[in-house]
Protein backbone atom coordinates (compact mmCIF):
# COMPACT_ATOMS: atom_id res chain seq x y z
CA UNK A 1 0.00 0.00 0.00
CA UNK A 2 2.80 2.38 0.90
CA UNK A 3 4.65 1.57 -2.32
CA UNK A 4 1.51 2.22 -4.36
CA UNK A 5 0.93 5.54 -2.60
CA UNK A 6 4.55 6.54 -3.09
CA UNK A 7 4.38 5.62 -6.77
CA UNK A 8 1.22 7.68 -7.28
CA UNK A 9 2.77 10.61 -5.43
CA UNK A 10 5.90 10.50 -7.58
CA UNK A 11 3.79 10.21 -10.73
CA UNK A 12 1.72 13.22 -9.74
CA UNK A 13 4.88 15.17 -8.91
CA UNK A 14 6.30 14.25 -12.31
CA UNK A 15 3.24 15.54 -14.17
CA UNK A 16 3.11 18.72 -12.09
CA UNK A 17 6.76 19.35 -12.92
CA UNK A 18 6.07 18.93 -16.64
CA UNK A 19 3.11 21.30 -16.43
CA UNK A 20 5.21 23.86 -14.55
CA UNK A 21 7.96 23.64 -17.17
CA UNK A 22 5.97 23.56 -20.39
CA UNK A 23 2.69 25.37 -19.69
CA UNK A 24 4.31 28.85 -20.07
CA UNK A 25 5.80 27.74 -23.39
CA UNK A 26 2.42 26.44 -24.54
CA UNK A 27 0.82 29.79 -23.67
CA UNK A 28 3.46 31.62 -25.71
CA UNK A 29 2.86 29.33 -28.70
CA UNK A 30 -0.92 29.73 -28.43
CA UNK A 31 -0.82 33.52 -28.26
CA UNK A 32 1.53 33.69 -31.24
CA UNK A 33 -1.52 32.72 -33.34
CA UNK A 34 -3.68 35.38 -31.71
CA UNK A 35 -5.82 37.34 -34.13
CA UNK A 36 -6.15 40.28 -31.72
CA UNK A 37 -3.84 43.29 -31.72
CA UNK A 38 -2.95 42.73 -28.07
CA UNK A 39 -1.35 39.79 -26.31
CA UNK A 40 -3.68 40.29 -23.34
CA UNK A 41 -6.73 38.74 -25.00
CA UNK A 42 -7.42 35.88 -27.37
CA UNK A 43 -10.09 36.55 -30.01
CA UNK A 44 -9.22 33.98 -32.65
CA UNK A 45 -6.46 32.24 -34.58
CA UNK A 46 -4.41 33.90 -37.28
CA UNK A 47 -0.99 33.79 -38.97
CA UNK A 48 -0.81 37.58 -39.30
CA UNK A 49 1.99 37.94 -36.76
CA UNK A 50 4.18 35.46 -38.61
CA UNK A 51 3.65 37.41 -41.84
CA UNK A 52 4.61 40.63 -40.05
CA UNK A 53 7.56 38.87 -38.47
CA UNK A 54 9.12 37.84 -41.79
CA UNK A 55 8.34 41.25 -43.30
CA UNK A 56 10.14 43.08 -40.48
CA UNK A 57 13.62 44.06 -41.69
CA UNK A 58 14.88 44.70 -38.15
CA UNK A 59 13.95 41.20 -37.01
CA UNK A 60 15.49 39.60 -40.10
CA UNK A 61 18.67 41.61 -39.57
CA UNK A 62 18.78 40.56 -35.90
CA UNK A 63 18.22 36.94 -36.92
CA UNK A 64 21.08 37.12 -39.43
CA UNK A 65 23.40 38.67 -36.84
CA UNK A 66 22.46 35.91 -34.39
CA UNK A 67 23.33 33.15 -36.86
CA UNK A 68 26.61 34.76 -37.96
CA UNK A 69 27.62 35.38 -34.35
CA UNK A 70 26.73 31.89 -33.16
CA UNK A 71 28.30 30.00 -36.08
CA UNK A 72 31.51 32.04 -36.24
CA UNK A 73 32.16 32.12 -32.50
CA UNK A 74 31.32 28.42 -32.08
CA UNK A 75 33.73 27.35 -34.83
CA UNK A 76 36.56 29.49 -33.45
CA UNK A 77 35.90 28.33 -29.89
CA UNK A 78 35.80 24.71 -31.10
CA UNK A 79 39.30 24.92 -32.59
CA UNK A 80 40.90 26.79 -29.69
CA UNK A 81 39.04 24.83 -27.00
CA UNK A 82 39.99 21.52 -28.63
CA UNK A 83 43.68 22.45 -28.55
CA UNK A 84 43.43 23.55 -24.91
CA UNK A 85 41.57 20.37 -23.95
CA UNK A 86 44.23 18.20 -25.56
CA UNK A 87 46.98 20.23 -23.90
CA UNK A 88 45.31 19.73 -20.52
CA UNK A 89 45.22 15.99 -21.18
CA UNK A 90 48.85 15.78 -22.30
CA UNK A 91 50.05 17.63 -19.19
CA UNK A 92 47.46 16.28 -16.75
CA UNK A 93 50.15 14.75 -14.50
CA UNK A 94 51.75 18.13 -13.86
CA UNK A 95 50.61 20.54 -11.20
CA UNK A 96 48.38 22.80 -13.27
CA UNK A 97 45.85 23.87 -10.68
CA UNK A 98 46.19 27.48 -11.78
CA UNK A 99 45.21 26.48 -15.32
CA UNK A 100 42.07 24.72 -14.09
CA UNK A 101 41.14 27.88 -12.19
CA UNK A 102 41.58 29.98 -15.33
CA UNK A 103 39.43 27.55 -17.32
CA UNK A 104 36.61 27.53 -14.77
CA UNK A 105 36.67 31.28 -14.09
CA UNK A 106 34.69 32.39 -17.19
CA UNK A 107 32.10 29.69 -16.42
CA UNK A 108 31.38 30.73 -12.83
CA UNK A 109 31.85 34.46 -13.37
CA UNK A 110 28.50 36.35 -13.52
CA UNK A 111 27.60 37.38 -17.05
CA UNK A 112 27.17 41.03 -16.14
CA UNK A 113 30.69 41.21 -14.67
CA UNK A 114 32.11 39.45 -17.72
CA UNK A 115 30.18 41.69 -20.09
CA UNK A 116 31.21 44.94 -18.38
CA UNK A 117 34.86 43.88 -18.29
CA UNK A 118 34.78 42.98 -21.99
CA UNK A 119 33.14 46.31 -22.83
CA UNK A 120 35.73 48.28 -20.83
CA UNK A 121 38.55 46.37 -22.53
CA UNK A 122 37.21 46.98 -26.06
CA UNK A 123 36.55 50.67 -25.34
CA UNK A 124 40.12 51.15 -24.09
CA UNK A 125 41.63 49.35 -27.07
CA UNK A 126 39.47 51.41 -29.42
CA UNK A 127 40.61 54.65 -27.77
CA UNK A 128 44.28 53.70 -28.09
CA UNK A 129 44.35 52.09 -31.53
CA UNK A 130 41.05 52.83 -33.23
CA UNK A 131 40.41 49.07 -33.50
CA UNK A 132 37.71 46.88 -31.97
CA UNK A 133 34.87 49.34 -32.22
CA UNK A 134 31.58 48.00 -30.85
CA UNK A 135 29.95 45.71 -33.36
CA UNK A 136 29.71 42.14 -34.53
CA UNK A 137 33.51 41.68 -34.33
CA UNK A 138 33.69 42.53 -30.63
CA UNK A 139 30.67 40.32 -29.97
CA UNK A 140 32.37 37.37 -31.66
CA UNK A 141 35.52 37.85 -29.57
CA UNK A 142 33.47 38.13 -26.38
CA UNK A 143 31.46 35.00 -27.17
CA UNK A 144 34.57 33.01 -28.02
CA UNK A 145 36.10 33.87 -24.65
CA UNK A 146 33.23 32.37 -22.67
CA UNK A 147 32.68 29.42 -25.05
CA UNK A 148 36.28 28.16 -24.96
CA UNK A 149 36.14 26.78 -21.36
CA UNK A 150 33.06 24.66 -22.16
CA UNK A 151 34.71 23.20 -25.26
CA UNK A 152 38.01 22.59 -23.47
CA UNK A 153 36.38 20.74 -20.58
CA UNK A 154 34.23 18.56 -22.86
CA UNK A 155 37.21 17.60 -25.03
CA UNK A 156 39.39 17.04 -21.97
CA UNK A 157 36.82 14.71 -20.40
CA UNK A 158 36.68 12.73 -23.64
CA UNK A 159 40.45 12.32 -23.75
CA UNK A 160 40.56 11.28 -20.11
CA UNK A 161 38.09 8.51 -20.85
CA UNK A 162 40.34 6.98 -23.51
CA UNK A 163 42.78 4.15 -22.90
CA UNK A 164 46.31 5.69 -22.87
CA UNK A 165 47.63 2.60 -24.63
CA UNK A 166 45.76 3.67 -27.78
CA UNK A 167 48.13 6.60 -28.20
CA UNK A 168 51.13 4.31 -27.76
CA UNK A 169 49.67 1.84 -30.26
CA UNK A 170 49.34 4.59 -32.86
CA UNK A 171 53.00 5.49 -32.36
CA UNK A 172 54.08 1.85 -32.55
CA UNK A 173 52.32 1.55 -35.91
CA UNK A 174 54.57 4.37 -37.19
CA UNK A 175 51.74 6.85 -37.62
CA UNK A 176 53.00 10.39 -38.09
CA UNK A 177 51.62 13.14 -35.80
CA UNK A 178 49.35 14.34 -38.62
CA UNK A 179 48.01 10.84 -39.29
CA UNK A 180 47.43 10.30 -35.56
CA UNK A 181 45.34 13.45 -35.48
CA UNK A 182 43.38 12.73 -38.68
CA UNK A 183 42.85 8.97 -38.37
CA UNK A 184 42.79 8.46 -34.60
CA UNK A 185 42.19 11.54 -32.46
CA UNK A 186 39.54 13.36 -34.50
CA UNK A 187 37.35 10.28 -35.15
CA UNK A 188 37.68 9.26 -31.50
CA UNK A 189 36.66 12.61 -30.04
CA UNK A 190 34.10 13.35 -32.77
CA UNK A 191 31.09 12.98 -30.40
CA UNK A 192 32.71 15.41 -27.96
CA UNK A 193 33.41 17.91 -30.75
CA UNK A 194 29.81 17.76 -31.96
CA UNK A 195 28.49 18.18 -28.42
CA UNK A 196 30.86 21.06 -27.74
CA UNK A 197 29.88 22.83 -30.96
CA UNK A 198 26.15 22.60 -30.30
CA UNK A 199 26.62 23.67 -26.69
CA UNK A 200 28.65 26.69 -27.82
CA UNK A 201 26.06 27.50 -30.48
CA UNK A 202 23.23 27.30 -27.95
CA UNK A 203 25.07 29.47 -25.44
CA UNK A 204 25.73 32.09 -28.11
CA UNK A 205 22.14 32.21 -29.37
CA UNK A 206 20.81 32.35 -25.81
CA UNK A 207 23.21 35.01 -24.53
CA UNK A 208 21.89 38.50 -23.88
CA UNK A 209 24.01 40.20 -21.20
CA UNK A 210 27.45 39.84 -22.81
CA UNK A 211 26.03 40.57 -26.26
CA UNK A 212 24.30 43.69 -24.95
CA UNK A 213 27.50 45.17 -23.49
CA UNK A 214 29.69 44.41 -26.53
CA UNK A 215 27.26 45.10 -29.38
CA UNK A 216 27.07 48.08 -31.67
CA UNK A 217 24.10 49.95 -33.16
CA UNK A 218 24.02 47.70 -36.25
CA UNK A 219 24.74 44.36 -34.58
CA UNK A 220 21.64 43.66 -32.51
CA UNK A 221 20.81 39.98 -32.06
CA UNK A 222 17.42 38.42 -31.45
CA UNK A 223 17.70 38.49 -27.63
CA UNK A 224 18.68 42.17 -27.77
CA UNK A 225 15.83 42.95 -30.16
CA UNK A 226 13.32 41.09 -27.97
CA UNK A 227 14.54 42.95 -24.88
CA UNK A 228 14.13 46.29 -26.64
CA UNK A 229 10.70 45.42 -28.02
CA UNK A 230 9.33 43.94 -24.80
CA UNK A 231 9.85 47.24 -22.96
CA UNK A 232 6.88 48.52 -24.97
CA UNK A 233 4.82 45.49 -23.94
CA UNK A 234 4.59 41.87 -25.00
CA UNK A 235 3.14 41.73 -28.50
CA UNK A 236 2.03 38.64 -30.45
CA UNK A 237 4.99 39.32 -32.77
CA UNK A 238 7.36 38.61 -29.87
CA UNK A 239 5.40 35.45 -29.14
CA UNK A 240 5.88 34.43 -32.78
CA UNK A 241 9.65 34.87 -32.48
CA UNK A 242 9.69 32.80 -29.29
CA UNK A 243 7.57 30.10 -30.95
CA UNK A 244 9.98 29.76 -33.86
CA UNK A 245 12.93 29.50 -31.44
CA UNK A 246 11.09 26.83 -29.42
CA UNK A 247 10.32 24.91 -32.62
CA UNK A 248 13.96 25.07 -33.74
CA UNK A 249 15.20 23.74 -30.41
CA UNK A 250 12.57 20.99 -30.38
CA UNK A 251 13.48 19.88 -33.91
CA UNK A 252 17.19 19.83 -33.03
CA UNK A 253 16.50 17.73 -29.93
CA UNK A 254 14.28 15.36 -31.95
CA UNK A 255 16.94 14.97 -34.65
CA UNK A 256 19.57 14.22 -32.01
CA UNK A 257 17.27 11.59 -30.45
CA UNK A 258 16.67 9.92 -33.82
CA UNK A 259 20.38 9.84 -34.65
CA UNK A 260 21.30 8.38 -31.26
CA UNK A 261 18.64 5.67 -31.55
CA UNK A 262 19.87 4.69 -35.02
CA UNK A 263 23.43 4.45 -33.71
CA UNK A 264 22.25 2.34 -30.77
Amino acid sequence: MRKRTLKRGLTAFWWLTLVFLYLPLAVVVLFSFNAANSAASMTGLSLRWYHQLFANDQIMSAFGNTLVLALTSSLIALVIGCLIGYGMYRHRHRKLGWLIVLIYLPIVLPDIVFGISEMAFFVKIHELTGLLGPGLGTMIIAHVTFQIPFVALIVYSRFVGLDPSLFEAAKDLYASPLKRVVHFMLPTIKPALISAFFLSFTLSVDDFVISFFTSGPESATLPIYIWGAIKKGVSPEINAIATLMIAAVALAALASLVVNRRKA
